[in-house]
C-alpha cells in the first residue's frame, strides 16, 4: 500500500479540508489525549503535593491519599460537567438543524 503525501504549497495542505469543529482542533482523539493528560498531571501534582507534606509532617499516607482523592473527585466532576455542556450543546445544534430542515421542507411543499 502506498503511503498518501501531501503537498505544501505556500503553507498550506491539499488535503482533505476539516468539516467539524472537531476536525480543526485536531479531531476527537487529539482532544482526549488532551483530556488525558491534563488528569495524568493533575494525579501526578497532587500526589507529590502530598508525598512531600506528609514527609515534612512525618504521617506519610494521610495527605497523599486525601490529595489523590481530592483531584479525582475534582477531575472527574469537571469532565463530568464539560461533558454534559457539549452534549446540550450538540443537541441543541441538532434540533436547530432538524427545525431548519422541516422549515425548508414545509416552503417546498
Amino acid at each position: 500500500m502506498k503511503p498518501q503525501v501531501l503537498k505544501l504549497r505556500s503553507g498550506t495542505a491539499h488535503g482533505p479540508q476539516p468539516t467539524s469543529p472537531d476536525d480543526r482542533r485536531g479531531g476527537p482523539s487529539g482532544d482526549s489525549l488532551g483530556r488525558g493528560m491534563d488528569i495524568a498531571l493533575t494525579l501526578l501534582v497532587f500526589l507529590g503535593l502530598g508525598a512531600l507534606i506528609d514527609r515534612w509532617l512525618g504521617i506519610f499516607p494521610v495527605f497523599t491519599i486525601s490529595l489523590v482523592v481530592i483531584a479525582s473527585l475534582g477531575t472527574f466532576l469537571r469532565l463530568k460537567y464539560t461533558y454534559d455542556a457539549t452534549m446540550e450543546r450538540l443537541e441543541a445544534e441538532r434540533r436547530n438543524s432538524m427545525s431548519a430542515r422541516s422549515n425548508l421542507t414545509d416552503r417546498a411543499a
